[in-house]
């Protein structure tokens, strides 16, 4: 006699389907924060941008040097500071993106020299150094953190972070710790080299002395100068352009303004030119702002716009200083 189908009425079959892995799951273990698909625009200056892949937020160089160590070298990884030089594309980055806070942002004294967290930001930095006697009054009125200023090699009235640069530390995509010197980074005017992927993590200044009071009150003038003069209360991220004549504003008398780029664009009737929700300010025409719904794709366009009619105006071609990283959106180019 066959089996009695009642027998096996008991039995119950599963069928297992096996989550899909998140890409946070193929990453090392960290002490700091992942996030999957993090909208960038909460992170930038200008408010515009698509998401990353991930976003790893570390919670100090040991965490980073771990992450590094252990990460696939062929996933991509892009660092960010307070996002106020930057443009992130609509469609945004496929990278992990590393965003240096709270563990990165600590600054020391020693003597004349003032060594900084590449979080920490450039207003702080001044103010510290001038609390201690230390003159990095030009660091005060330039908007970002100290990671950026180094990576730009910011600078106004006629200083920059090249000036006092003594060296810096960071890590290798490799997880590897090492000291770089001014040779080592090549500054140049509103730049320096860094190799793909290595992240900042420390930079020291070598401070002229100065008298506290004398310095603070240099800094007071220069903020109501910059406040005169360029739209501090709007979403913008600094200057839009290089100046062709290589160097920033001296903030003197006899400043050359021929080729600067703010002057390009006002001697090209760009001045308040808009573009979406793009728009090169009324206030310093080299300041590119977002009116309030701006997308990446008005940005830039409004600024490859202002590159075309400023060359047909001059005949010089306007190089960007505000970075522009990441994907257009889906559809647009």
């Amino acid at each position: 006699m066959g089996p009695d189908p009642g027998e096996n009425a008991s039995l119950v079959f599963f069928l297992v389907i096996a989550k899909p892995l998140s890409m946070i799951d193929t990453l090392p273990k960290v002490r700091g924060t992942y996030t999957e698909n993090k909208i960038l625009a909460d992170l930038t200056w200008l408010r515009v941008g698509g998401p990353c892949d991930v976003l790893f937020q570390p919670v100090d160089v040991d965490d980073l040097v771990a992450f590094l160590s252990a990460l696939n070298p062929e996933i991509p990884v892009f660092p960010i500071g307070v996002g106020s030089n930057l443009i992130v594309r609509d469609g945004g980055i496929r990278a992990v993106v590393i965003r240096m806070g709270r563990g990165f942002n600590t600054i020391s004294i020693d003597g004349n020299l003032v060594t900084a967290g590449v979080a920490a930001l450039d207003q702080h930095v001044a103010r510290k150094a001038a609390d201690a006697g230390l003159d990095l009054t030009f660091l005060r009125t330039i908007p970002g953190a100290i990671g950026g200023a180094v990576r730009m090699n910011a600078g106004c009235y006629g200083s920059y972070a090249a000036d006092v640069f003594v060296s810096a530390k960071a890590v290798t995509r490799a997880g590897e710790v090492v000291t770089l010197s001014a040779d080592d980074l090549n500054f140049q005017y509103r730049q320096s080299d860094l190799p793909d992927g290595w992240v900042l993590v420390e930079v020291t200044f070598k401070a002229p002395y100065g008298d506290t009071d004398a310095l603070k009150k240099r800094m007071d003038e220069q903020l109501t100068k910059r406040n005169a003069s360029q739209p501090t209360k709007e979403r913008s991220a600094g200057s839009t352009f290089r100046n062709p004549a290589g160097f920033s504003s001296t903030g003197s008398e006899d400043d050359v303004h021929d080729l600067k780029a703010w002057k390009l664009i006002d001697d090209a009737g760009l001045r308040g030119f808009q573009l979406g929700g793009a728009q090169m300010s009324e206030k310093h025409p080299n300041f590119m702002i977002n009116t309030g719904d701006a997308t990446a794709t008005d940005l830039e366009k409004l600024g490859e716009e202002v590159r075309k009619r400023v060359f047909k105006s001059s005949g010089l071609t306007l190089q960007w200083e505000i970075m522009r990283v990441g994907e257009p959106a889906e559809g647009e180019k």
